[in-house]
């Protein structure tokens, strides 16, 4: 990307030129430039937007509907995010950059050679964060990033592997990996300049990943520990909660299929769960379509120290969470011979 950016300024674009940046595998609408381009002459302070996807996936039925719920829930988020002025990532599938940013010398070093430095695992470089570079460039700088709803772009979907927990999995691990590598430095902006509720959204996207498997923890807990009620109010709340939810799509799409409530679920629970495994290991990427990686360079001693390190604080963490979700529930309290008399309290507190 930094190659191409240079290119673009060995011509000198004007002032109100636009760069787009789209994947080879993306299909753009015809109006593309005309629909979008407009956009950066009347928001002088715009710096870059992007738009509505849909995808042809090549694959299992599985896959196709999989990507066809994600797709419909990212257009209801990034709307929302875009009516803040900030949306949460710049996605390489289409975007557009303003021209005089993009051949920014100190742009294109901040995407070239983008890092964090991490506590524990020392310096971390962006392999897979080109959308999440140029995205906190813009913020940490001031600009604006809009969503075009209207707009689509369709993208053509290669699963990474046969099975769909494999490839959901090594799928996950890398927009994840993105986000969460990221997420540190955008909270310290603060609220006052990046807005608050883009702060907001940042932050919960730490927060969210331990919430959302608040419910199926203290299921199981209260399954283990109250009643065996518990499991089937708990998949009670799921199908009707995911139902309404599935039903929201409609407002951005033309119909939504069944199979989206237990897909919902899934994405909640396995990728909470890998959003966990990931925040304790930051410095695993790989680029899942290109399956290029950095090569490591580690001594023996630092590989060592960062792969047990990073186990040892993913677990102290989790027993961490289920303790307090213990403590807050009062879970203690209850005893197998004690299940009829505790139901009522069990489920005014769970549910």
């Amino acid at each position: 990307m930094a190659a191409g950016f240079r290119a673009v300024a060995a011509y000198k674009p004007a002032g109100d030129d636009t760069v787009s940046v789209i994947d080879g595998d993306s299909i753009v609408p015809p109006d593309l430039v005309e629909r979008c381009a407009c956009m950066f002459l009347t928001n002088p302070n715009l710096g870059a937007l992007t738009t509505d996807e849909v995808c042809t996936v090549e694959g299992a039925e599985i896959f196709k509907q999989w990507y066809s719920m994600r797709f419909a829930q990212r257009q209801i988020l990034m709307s929302s995010h875009g009516l803040a002025g900030r949306v949460l990532t710049l996605t390489g599938r289409m975007s557009m950059f303003r021209a005089r940013l993009a051949c920014d010398p100190d742009f294109i070093d901040h995407v070239q050679n983008d890092y964090i430095d991490h506590w524990r695992l020392g310096r971390i470089r962006m392999l897979t964060g080109d959308d999440k570079s140029s995205w906190f460039w813009l913020l940490k700088n001031g600009y604006n990033m809009h969503y075009v709803p209207d707009v689509q772009v369709e993208t053509i979907e290669q699963p990474p592997l046969p099975g769909f927990i494999a490839s959901a999995y090594v799928l996950m691990t890398r927009w994840f990996g993105n986000m969460l590598r990221t997420n540190s430095r955008a909270l310290r902006l603060g609220p006052i300049k990046i807005g608050a509720f883009t702060w907001w959204s940042v932050l919960d996207q730490r927060m969210s990943m331990w919430t959302s498997l608040s419910g199926i923890t203290l299921a199981i807990l209260g399954t283990a520990m109250v009643t065996p009620w518990t499991a089937a109010f708990y998949l009670l709340w799921v199908i009707v909660s995911r139902y309404i939810l599935a039903l929201t799509f409609l407002t951005v799409r033309p119909s939504i299929n069944l199979v989206y409530i237990p897909l919902l679920y899934f994405n909640q629970i396995f990728g909470s769960a890998v959003k966990v495994m990931i925040f304790f290991r930051l410095d695993r990427q790989k680029w899942t379509r290109q399956k290029t990686a950095f090569k490591r360079t580690d001594s023996r001693f630092d590989a060592a120290f960062k792969l047990w390190s990073s186990r040892l604080v993913n677990t102290v963490a989790v027993l961490v969470f289920v303790s307090i979700l213990v403590v807050l529930a009062n879970l203690g309290s209850y005893f197998p011979e004690d299940m009829s008399e505790n139901l009522p309290k069990m489920t005014n507190r769970m549910f």
